[in-house]
Order: structure tokens, then C-alpha cells, then sequence
């Protein structure tokens, strides 16, 4: 799932973008000033931040300047002003794109998706290779050679997500929020039990990536090295 930032010290605007969004197939997150935006990007893996250029405390200018300094995603600056001088200041500070308010969701979307394709955070759409595994989205299959795998539900949404950030470790209560949602009410060792059912099958079939158990964290997912 791509996961989308947002922040904007209007209510109003936040919530309309986050219903359009995540009627989409994205995962948003909402801030509504620099500090708490930088917090969450401390916390969660996050591919685009929409940012908006007047708000109290840090101005987006600067908080696109933070955002550029400590990862490598597309910023998206939303302003009321159309001056050519807040535009060349925006991109001064390392803005990818710049849309004017009042403006249509639609359009906001267009701009999300050119900057996750430049930055390639969707690979051919929705297919990720690791070697000789892909796995694929759309059909929800996964391809190991000439060999076409179905998985259960759960199995494929946990691979997708840990293929999507290799060589990160996630925390169990992490993946049980991306893969089972906020609201679950199960037992964290759910993810134990898949985890364990991905290694056994592929274990058999790929030596393309190893799931890796980081003791007192969580998991990892490693790809092989050439």
C-alpha cells in the first residue's frame, strides 16, 4: 500500500483530501503543523507528502527543506498564492510539484501519481521483482520462474508489503496495522504464524529473499545478494 502525508493546518481541506485518497487504495496520514509531520515520518514509511505552504510554527517552505534533508520522497506544496516569487521559494526549497489552492482532488491525484512514478515508488504499476520472484498486485499471484503461486489473502498482502521495504525490520504490531488494520482485535502471534507459512513455502521454491526474525523487534524480509 502507498502510503500518502498529509498536512495542512485546515480541516477542511485535510479531510477532503484523505476521503479522496483513501477511496483510492492509499493510506493516509494527517498533520496539521511541521513538528507532528516529522514525527510521523519518523514513525511511518511514507512514499509522498502533501504539504501546505502557510501554516503556524513551520511554514511548509521549511518543512519541505526537513523533509529533503532526511528522505527521498516527492513533495507536493499546496498554496492560496499564485506569485511567481512564492513559486520559485517553493521550489528553492526543494518541492517536486506545486498545485494552487482552491483545487480539484482529481487533479492532486494526477500530480500523486506522475511523482510516485518519476520516483518509481510504484514499480511497472503494480508488479515488485526480487530476482526471479515477482509479484504482482493486480492478478494477486506470485511468479517464481515458470511456476505461478496463489496465496491466502493475508500470506500475500504480508509478502507484498515486506518485498515493498526490503532490509527493513518491522515491528509485529507494525505489520499487524498495515496488513490487518488499526482495529484488529486478534493476537499480535498471528504474524508469527504467517511469517512462519511464507518461509515454508518459498523456502522450497526461491533462495530470491529470506524472511529474517530480529529478536526483540520483529521481521525483515533480505534479498539476495549477486
Amino acid at each position: 500500500m502507498t502510503n500518502i502525508l498529509i498536512v495542512d493546518d485546515d480541516t477542511h481541506i485535510i479531510n477532503l483530501v484523505d476521503i479522496h485518497l483513501s477511496g483510492q487504495g492509499y493510506k493516509v496520514f494527517q498533520a496539521k503543523e511541521g513538528m507532528e509531520a516529522l514525527d510521523i515520518l519518523q514513525k511511518e514509511i511514507c512514499d509522498l507528502a502533501v504539504v501546505d505552504v502557510m501554516m503556524p510554527f513551520m511554514d511548509g517552505y521549511t518543512l519541505t527543506k526537513e523533509i529533503r534533508g532526511r528522505y527521498n520522497i516527492p513533495v507536493i506544496l499546496l498554496t492560496a498564492k499564485n506569485q511567481i516569487e512564492d513559486k520559485e521559494q517553493g521550489f528553492q526549497a526543494g518541492t517536486d510539484d506545486y498545485l494552487v489552492k482552491p483545487f480539484e482532488p482529481k487533479e492532486l491525484s494526477f500530480r500523486i501519481k506522475a511523482l510516485l512514478r518519476r520516483y518509481d515508488k510504484e514499480p511497472d504499476e503494480w508488479m515488485i521483482r526480487l530476482g526471479h520472484t515477482a509479484i504482482n498486485k493486480k492478478s494477486y499471484e506470485v511468479q517464481i520462474g515458470d511456476r505461478t503461486i496463489l496465496l491466502p489473502l493475508k500470506e500475500f498482502e504480508l509478502l507484498y508489503f515486506l518485498m515493498s521495504n526490503p532490509m527493513q525490520v518491522f515491528s509485529r504490531g507494525h505489520l499487524i496495522e498495515q496488513i490487518w488494520g488499526v482495529n484488529y482485535e486478534g493476537d499480535e502471534r498471528t504474524v508469527d504464524v504467517h511469517i512462519k507459512r511464507l518461509r515454508e513455502r518459498f523456502s522450497k521454491w526461491t533462495d530470491d529473499f529470506q524472511i529474517k526474525t530480529v529478536r526483540g523487534v520483529g521481521y525483515s524480509l533480505e534479498a539476495k545478494r549477486e
